[in-house]
């Protein structure tokens, strides 16, 4: 009788590769649901931080500004930060106001977990070391490159999978603001979007927020090598470390830049989708994504949301006075 027992027994070592395939298949897939599971976790306990940022993008401020000074004695009108704007949703929508939008969100880190590590197997990215010498720099900048283009390849793959799920959380949290109920679960909101505005509906916004990445990574990563290659000495003794927290860096002050690309893909997300929030009067009705980003422009508008403890209005001190 033919046995797994005999099987492996008669093929002796021809087995072994098999087996070894098959653990580093499991513990591929054991570190995906790692992944999954601390994605769904972090996306949880940051929700009501990005709930409270996505109000304040779409320009809805239900509390009254309070007057203050600066230190040097300019009067301005101060708005809510993110504590008192977290507040009001709980005295209107109860605690569990707070996770309005949560689900699309968790499935949306799940398949680019997923979307990821499928395409990292599929293109696998070329093996390199680093280099650092300046003599070498065109070798250097030709593999940072390398390195940038996988990079953006999965990251516009994982960001245009995605994106369906980020339209929806948005306009499940859009909804605040005039009261709806159109979108309440995630496969009621991806029928109404699919009867209401076709596939099309599901990408809406989904251009300035991959042209914002994409921006994003090249110049993170292009700035980071020229300084670790240029301002960052060999022979200092703490250069690694330095090294290692530069692109860390960059990624916060490139953030702040391309900024805009993401407030404008959450603005088209909601516009002229039928909810209050993106309707006139609360919001003009865009054309496109450029028109989006030329009223925001205007308006000075560009960074609104880009804070949230320390938000205020200049006003002139008469106007203050004569309220």
């Amino acid at each position: 009788m033919v046995t797994p027992e005999n099987l492996s027994g008669d093929t002796g070592g021809r087995r072994e590769p098999l087996r070894v395939d098959q653990d580093a298949s499991a513990t591929a897939v054991d570190m995906d649901t790692a992944i999954v599971l601390l994605g769904a976790g972090v996306t949880a306990i940051t929700h009501p931080l990005l709930y409270v940022k996505l109000l304040i993008q779409i320009g809805h401020e239900p509390l009254t500004p309070t007057v203050g000074t600066t230190m040097f004695g300019r009067k301005v009108l101060y708005l809510p930060g993110f504590f008192s704007y977290a507040q009001h949703i709980v005295r209107v929508d109860g605690k569990m106001g707070l996770f309005r939008g949560l689900s699309p969100r968790i499935m949306s880190s799940a398949i680019s977990t997923m979307v990821r590590s499928k395409v990292k197997q599929a293109i696998p990215a070329e093996q390199a070391e680093h280099v650092s010498n300046r003599d070498d720099l065109k070798t250097s900048l030709r593999k940072v490159m390398k390195e940038t283009s996988h990079e953006m390849v999965i990251q516009c793959l994982s960001r245009i999978a995605t994106h369906p799920f980020h339209v929806i959380s948005v306009r499940c949290m859009a909804q605040f603001v005039g009261r709806e109920i159109k979108y309440r679960g995630l496969f009621s909101s991806i029928t109404k979007i699919f009867n209401d505005e076709g596939v099309g509906g599901f990408f809406v916004g989904v251009v300035p927020h991959v042209l914002g990445e994409v921006i994003f990574l090249w110049c993170c990563n292009l700035l980071a090598h020229f300084i670790n290659t240029y301002a960052v000495d060999d022979n200092f003794s703490q250069a690694p470390a330095v090294r290692s927290y530069t692109k860390f860096v960059m990624g916060i002050a490139v953030s702040v830049l391309t900024y805009p690309f993401m407030l404008v893909a959450d603005l088209m997300a909601v516009n002229n989708c039928g909810l209050v929030a993106g309707l006139p009067p609360n919001s003009p009705i865009f054309k496109s994504w450029l028109h989006c980003w030329a009223h925001l422009s205007h308006e000075g508008l560009l960074f609104r949301g880009s804070s949230f403890f320390y938000r205020r209005v200049p006003v002139t001190g008469m106007a203050l006075t004569e309220e």
